[in-house]
């Protein structure tokens, strides 16, 4: 005599299995590969540049190592410029993103985006000779920016209010300083940390800030797909950790110096 109980035993396990198939998340699949790979822009020093041996190095890349590091995984850098930041992700060939992705509520209509892990003020960057002082002397004069980006988006829209002037929008951020040094343009703006990484390095003679962007902070995120709650939530505790046992502080004062202060990464009067 064929016992009823076990069909339905055997549907229950099959049912257990495939629900618990159906609620596997990327942060599961990111512990099982042990792998993480993290969409990171390595021309925008100090957060993401390569060494002198050619290796990724910056505050976004030892950011990527930390996270593989406390999920037990190996780091696996995926270089993408700016314009490809959420492609990568969203196509699957990278896992997050590390990659100082301003916190805008139109990307986070494609992606899933975390509490903010790093803060920028923006400011000026152009030629001594230029006679550019401020933001203000920016009007009439053509200037460009890195695609995609906060700054960019900014500036452009400020170009088209002003009476004369044009904009010019470049693929990468070497491209965009490079323009400003050989006259293509005359001014661009750039976050504090590559502007003073940008004269350190002493590479572009003749440069100079000249004052800050009148801009609101920008904000990053890392990302992941909108879906993946789990790994969200694993991610925006990590960000708190990094802060609570003060490694955001040893990043900051390794690539990006004591002249600048750690910058705040709440607003005030908001929880985030």
């Amino acid at each position: 005599m064929k016992n009823p109980l076990i069909p339905a035993v055997t549907f229950a396990l099959l049912s257990s299995t495939l629900i618990s198939n159906a609620y596997a998340d990327k942060l599961d699949d990111i512990i099982g590969s042990g792998k993480l790979r993290c969409a990171v822009t390595l021309d925008f020093p100090p957060m993401g540049f390569r060494d002198e041996q050619n290796q990724p190095a910056g505050f976004d890349v030892d950011y990527c190592n930390d996270l593989a590091g406390v999920l037990g995984v190996k780091a696996e850098v995926v270089e993408t410029p700016f314009p490809d930041r959420i492609p990568a992700l969203v196509s699957g060939r990278a896992d997050v993103i590390v990659a100082s992705t301003s916190d805008t509520l139109e990307r986070a209509k494609t992606v899933g985006m975390t509490m903010p892990y790093f803060a920028f003020q923006m400011v000026v960057l152009t030629r001594e000779d230029t006679g550019i002082d401020s933001y203000a002397d920016l009007k009439g004069r053509p200037v460009g920016n890195t695609s995609g980006t906060y700054e960019a988006i900014a500036l452009e829209k400020d170009v088209k209010g002003w009476d004369g002037g044009s904009f010019r929008a470049y693929q990468n951020q070497n491209d965009t300083i490079l323009a400003v040094a050989q006259g293509h343009i005359d001014a661009t703006v750039v976050t504090n940390t590559v502007a003073a990484a940008t004269l350190k390095s002493g590479k572009y003679k003749g440069l100079k800030v000249a004052g800050d962007a009148p801009y609101v902070v920008d904000y990053v995120s890392l990302a992941a797909k909108r879906n993946e709650y789990g790994l969200l939530n694993y991610l925006n505790l990590f960000v708190n950790q990094q802060v609570r046992n003060g490694r955001y502080h040893e990043l900051w004062a390794k690539w990006v110096g004591d002249e600048i202060s750690p910058a705040t990464l709440t607003v005030p009067g908001v929880y985030y």
